[in-house]
């Protein structure tokens, strides 16, 4: 292939390519709805041990369906809690730590590493966050979403 036709060619893919992009920038606002990260809005956590938050979709407050990433910063743990409903959870980054019962005993959690996929059911007592890294969930559910306190003392 003589070096015209292959500059020829090269610039034919990169103006199909450039077309490309510029097409899929405008997206049609009715049909999809793009957050990226700048565009979360992260709310502070109001316990000691509790994770910040960012509501993706829904009220975890009010019926229905909710989307939301949960960040745990290192050293944060919850107490022994049950949900009333099912939560789907997606460990996004960092490496997640849950246990189950009503003792709470931090050396006793799983390792659950970014990519996992938790179900965590409704009314089954539990507890997690992060050890010695940030860690952010995604988790979806049916609220209203509520935790129920649940240590034995």
């Amino acid at each position: 292939m003589s070096t015209s036709l292959f500059l020829r060619a090269a610039s034919a893919a990169a103006l199909f390519v450039w077309l490309g992009a510029s097409q899929a920038a405008d997206l049609n606002p009715a049909a999809i709805n793009i957050k990226t990260p700048d565009r979360l809005t992260w709310r502070k956590s109001t316990g000691p041990n509790s994770p910040n938050q960012a509501i993706l979709f829904g009220d975890p407050s009010k019926p229905g369906w909710y989307g939301i990433l949960v960040k745990w910063d290192p050293g944060k743990m919850s107490r022994p809690h049950f949900h009333p409903n099912d939560r789907y959870v997606t460990v996004v980054s960092g490496t997640w730590y849950v246990g189950t019962g009503s003792k709470y005993d931090p050396a006793s959690t799983k390792p659950v590493p970014a990519g996992s996929f938790v179900t965590h059911y409704a009314k089954q007592i539990h507890y997690d966050g992060a050890k010695d890294q940030e860690v952010v969930l995604e988790i979806v559910g049916m609220g209203p979403d509520t935790a129920t306190p649940a240590e034995a003392k």
